[in-house]
């Protein structure tokens, strides 16, 4: 029984060791109170009460690992900046390993700052450039991340579409993990899935995979799969996850599929929900479970944290709850 599987894990001594490497950013908040409107310009006046920073993209991913129970180490570049600075100090009080991680003097790290009234978000200013990384700094990453793969139980990707993850950068390191026999899954981003090559599990949600197959909306079962035999020539996966948001996620290979049905009774914000799903895939795949298994888990997770406000992450013993309470 799946519970009794999950109990189990819980009780192991020796965490699963999962690297993500990725694109890091830091989600900025500032806080206050809009009650008129400024003289210079026809745009609320915004009086700060408080700011806040907090995990994002990659950096939440391997967030959700830990509060799993995984030993983390996270691989990504930052900017030579203060945002930089506090990215790695949330980051090392989170438990995450930080080593892995360089800085690159021609970009900024990446923020993203939200403006906040009330409940109303009034504006978004993003810090980002998202040029190719250099080719010095990639060899330079590349040999840091060889360690760290080899230590790994199971290697995500996580892209933003932030400027990491060029062709070649990127099948260096599935080339390089393959050489070390170990799995790689990778959250998507952009329309050439061909760059990733070789993985053994890509995860798009419904509109990324539409748009990377080159296809109109996907319908039905039918049209997913018609999309993914496109992706499957491509890539040459193992596997493709699809989620599939309210209808829950489909597992494909080649010739078949399995629709796991959505968990959730209410939807109240879904930002972060698939950094979740992957996070809990990799976690009790790196455990041992099947694809199945961990993604009837993953289901789980993400009902939960849609539940919330925000991004948010999930426990084992939160997870093992919403399985007992479906079962009610």
């Amino acid at each position: 029984m799946l519970i009794d599987k999950v109990r189990h894990i819980q009780q192991q001594q020796n965490p699963p060791a999962i690297l993500v490497i990725g694109d890091l950013m830091i989600d900025h908040y500032i806080w206050g109170d809009a009650t008129r409107l400024s003289p210079e310009a026809p745009v609320p006046i915004v009086n700060v009460k408080n700011e806040s920073t907090t995990l994002g993209g990659a950096a939440n991913v391997a967030q959700n690992l830990v509060a799993l129970g995984a030993k983390v180490t996270l691989g990504g570049l930052i900017g030579e900046d203060a945002y930089g600075l506090r990215l790695i100090e949330i980051l090392e009080s989170e438990g995450i390993a930080t080593d892995a991680i360089l800085k690159d003097a021609n970009r900024p790290t990446t923020v993203k700052t939200r403006v906040v009234a009330g409940s109303h978000q009034l504006v978004r200013v993003d810090r980002e450039i998202t040029d190719p990384v250099l080719s010095e700094l990639e060899d330079e990453l590349v040999n840091q991340l060889d360690y760290y793969i080899n230590e790994s139980d199971i290697v995500l990707f996580s892209d933003y579409g932030k400027g990491l993850f060029s062709e070649d950068l990127t099948q260096r390191l599935i080339k390089l993990a393959k050489s070390k026999e170990k799995k790689v899954i990778i959250d998507p981003k952009g329309l050439n899935y061909e760059k990733y090559k070789g993985a053994f599990i890509i995860k798009p949600n419904r509109k990324e995979l539409a748009e990377a197959a080159k296809t109109e909306r996907i319908k039905n079962i039918d049209d997913l799969q018609k999309a993914s035999k496109v992706i499957f020539k491509q890539t040459s996966v193992d596997y493709l996850i699809v989620t599939l948001s309210e209808e829950g996620m489909v597992i494909l290979d080649e010739l078949t599929y399995k629709l796991l049905p959505v968990k959730a009774t209410a939807v109240f914000d879904v930002t972060g929900a698939g950094d979740t799903v992957l996070a809990t895939i990799a976690y009790f795949m790196a455990s041992g479970l099947t694809i199945e298994e961990s993604c009837e888990l993953a289901n789980h997770a993400a009902a939960i944290v849609i539940r919330r406000v925000g991004s948010a992450t999930t426990t084992i013993d939160e997870i093992l709850e919403d399985i007992t309470n479906g079962q009610n």
